[in-house]
């Protein structure tokens, strides 16, 4: 199951604008090594539980690894074939608007060259650049 709330306050909402850059969680927190996005974009539910499945199968699923983020923003789809008009359509997945800077991914109790190989292939199931830092 990919993630996604368990209850929300509206079940459809805006699509808003994309941040350019993030200052609030630019910075490690939890692990030693981390995963940054160097751009801004929007990451689904299943992309993030792809890339989180290669980083954990990658470190044997040794030490502990964090998702700094979580996809809460319900995106809508009307089937195909479907005439203008009629609202909005129904739900179809989960994601999450990523601001440049943005930590997505920090583990810890693996060595250095372990987790950027990790951190390597789990980078690139998602549609952003990233880096690694440290």
């Amino acid at each position: 199951m990919y993630l996604q709330p368990k209850r929300s306050k509206y079940k459809k909402v805006r699509k808003g604008t994309l941040k350019r850059l993030e200052f609030k969680s630019n910075k490690l927190k939890f692990g030693t090594i981390g995963l940054k996005a160097s751009e801004s974009g929007v990451l689904t539910s299943k992309q993030l539980e792809s890339a989180r499945q290669s980083i954990a199968r990658k470190t044997d699923r040794r030490g502990k690894l964090w998702l700094r983020i979580f996809p809460d923003l319900p995106i809508t789809s009307k089937p195909t074939e479907v005439r203008m008009g009629k609202g909005k359509g129904a739900v179809s997945h989960w994601a999450i608007k990523v601001a440049c800077g943005k930590i997505l991914f920090e583990i810890c109790g693996v060595s250095l060259s372990t987790a950027k190989a990790a951190f390597k292939t789990g980078g690139a199931k998602l549609p952003i650049k990233t880096t690694i830092v440290s």
